[in-house]
């Protein structure tokens, strides 16, 4: 009886790698069922997952935030924005700048978000506490930082209301 060769095919898909060994049937078996169920379902939670691209989130501050040697700096006059906008602008303006190097740390202490704000610690207390409750930004012991919600909402809806202000 002849002997037919066995196949190996090693398939790498983004962080996933799969090797299937065995008969030329059974490896294309292996490989059409490895992408019929694993890649859409892979696809699925890939969409269903909140992430935020630096470079997209980083040009679509332009603008709204810069850098220099004293720290970051908010752009926009603060008259134009709300306190939470304010507030928001100050944590992306940390993340963003952390995340590019930039700056040492990506969160801020309640003292610092109160003298950006300009309010009474009683006011800059309250619209903390409101954007920790919606899930935009996340208390850390005494820091406070933008989350990946945050920033995805950042994105949608808070950076295009805050440019359509700056063009009013």
């Amino acid at each position: 009886m002849i002997e037919k060769p066995g196949v190996t095919v090693q398939i790498k898909y983004g962080e996933v790698e799969k090797t299937f060994s065995g008969s030329l049937e059974e490896v294309w078996l292996s490989i059409y069922r490895f992408f019929s169920e694993f890649i859409p379902s892979f696809e699925i939670a890939k969409k269903l997952t909140l992430s935020v691209d630096l470079q997209e989130i980083a040009k679509e501050c332009e603008g709204l935030i810069a850098f220099s040697p004293e720290g970051a700096n908010v752009l926009v006059p603060r008259e134009k924005l709300t306190d939470n906008e304010t507030l928001l602008l100050w944590l992306l303006a940390s993340y963003v700048g952390f995340q590019l190097g930039l700056l040492g740390k990506e969160s801020l202490s309640k003292n610092e978000l109160q003298q950006k704000l300009g309010k009474n610690p009683k006011i800059t207390s309250t619209r903390l506490g409101e954007l920790v409750k919606a899930g935009l930004i996340s208390k850390t012991e005494d820091t406070y930082k933008i989350t990946n919600a945050g920033l995805f909402q950042m994105r949608r809806e808070i950076i295009p209301r805050i440019r359509a202000k700056m063009n009013a």
